[in-house]
């Protein structure tokens, strides 16, 4: 369930700071509500206090990193066991790009085929984008990814200091870019990366469709 985008409703502490999670307002919150939020509301509709692509240019750029990381999650996983092809990961790709544009890692969804239940696209991306820069902070760097981050890899993207997140198709059940939390602009904490969504929605969320057919 979406809160109502209008933000008409009573607001919090003099109507100009967004509601937190220590806000009263939360305490009637709904399960499936995002939080924290906004002026006058629980919680922040999935498209509000998105940065603005802006500039065709920048926009073009994440449409063309988001079908590199289509590709990624459709390919399948990059493995020689013969078993592999029977493994059911949901096709979820993730590629993380160095502050020149240059690819430095992808991921795709793992935990079935390795059994680690940490094995998220995003989190796959950001390991070995980590192996390869030698260091642990990517600042400066922008993780695209197929569908909205969780809650694990939203807190991975923001103690990795990633600059930027671009993601696909929203998750309304386990999203934390705004669907369901939204850890990413949680304006609680010492990093904040900026937060594109929707972009190349339909063809995102079309692949996750069929998937799940």
């Amino acid at each position: 369930m979406r809160s109502d985008p209008t933000g008409t409703g009573s607001s919090g502490v003099g109507g100009g700071e967004p509601a937190d999670a220590t806000d009263p307002q939360l305490e009637t919150i709904r399960p499936g509500q995002p939080t924290p939020g906004a002026v006058g509301r629980a919680g922040p509709g999935a498209h509000e206090g998105l940065a603005d692509p802006g500039e065709v240019g920048r926009r073009q750029r994440h449409e063309l990193w988001m079908r590199r990381a289509l590709e990624v999650a459709v390919t399948g996983p990059a493995v020689d066991d013969a078993n592999a092809a029977d493994v059911d990961d949901v096709p979820v790709g993730a590629v993380l790009y160095g502050p020149d544009g240059t690819e430095l890692a992808i991921g795709r969804n793992e935990r079935e085929l390795t059994g680690d239940p940490t094995g998220h696209a995003e989190v796959l991306a950001l390991r070995r984008g980590a192996e390869r820069a030698g260091r642990w902070r990517l600042d400066g760097c922008t993780l695209v990814v197929t569908l909205e981050p969780c809650t694990m890899c939203a807190g991975a993207l923001v103690l990795a200091r990633v600059s930027t997140v671009v993601f696909g198709a929203w998750e309304p059940k386990t999203g934390a870019a705004g669907s369901l939390w939204d850890v990413l602009r949680d304006r609680r904490l010492n990093h904040r990366p900026e937060v594109y969504g929707g972009v190349l929605e339909a063809e995102t969320a079309a692949v996750l469709r069929a998937f799940f057919r």
